[in-house]
């Protein structure tokens, strides 16, 4: 029985689709939805390597930081909307990493029975049929379920 759901989001149609779907799926179930917004760690280092340490002092990187987590925050609290017009009980996580290995550790963590998210989301390969985070949760070695909702 699926009571369950982890819902990773990162702002794109695709992801919102997922949201929704994975709403409608919860209310026939009467699951429960954790949705997922990651800071990619990446975001950081490309700015670190594009911008030298001397250039890029404190005062420009932690605004950078919190901007980034302002985002994520407004991603969810869109998700969090969807699943309240639907009846849905939520909870939003933020975690910062690498979202493949981010998205499995709340799987697990959270003990979700299935995991629903977007074919393509806002990664640099837009042209790929599945998207690299997609991928990359599909292809680890979890025994939870993945959804993947179509653009």
């Amino acid at each position: 029985m699926i009571s369950k759901i982890l819902v990773p989001t990162d702002g794109s149609e695709t992801s919102n689709k997922s949201v929704k779907y994975a709403a409608g799926l919860a209310k026939q179930l009467g699951a429960k939805i954790t949705l997922l917004s990651v800071i990619d760690i990446n975001v950081g280092s490309f700015i670190a390597q594009t911008v030298s340490a001397v250039d890029s002092p404190t005062h420009i990187i932690e605004p950078i930081d919190h901007y980034l987590k302002q985002t994520a925050e407004a991603y969810l609290k869109e998700g969090e909307k969807i699943c309240t017009k639907k009846g849905i009980q939520s909870k939003k996580v933020i975690r910062s990493g690498h979202p493949v290995e981010e998205i499995v550790n709340e799987a697990v963590k959270s003990k979700v029975d299935l995991i629903v998210m977007g074919s393509q989301g806002r990664s640099a390969l837009k042209a790929a049929i599945l998207g690299s985070v997609t991928f990359g949760v599909i292809h680890q070695d979890i025994k939870i379920p993945v959804l993947v909702v179509r653009k």
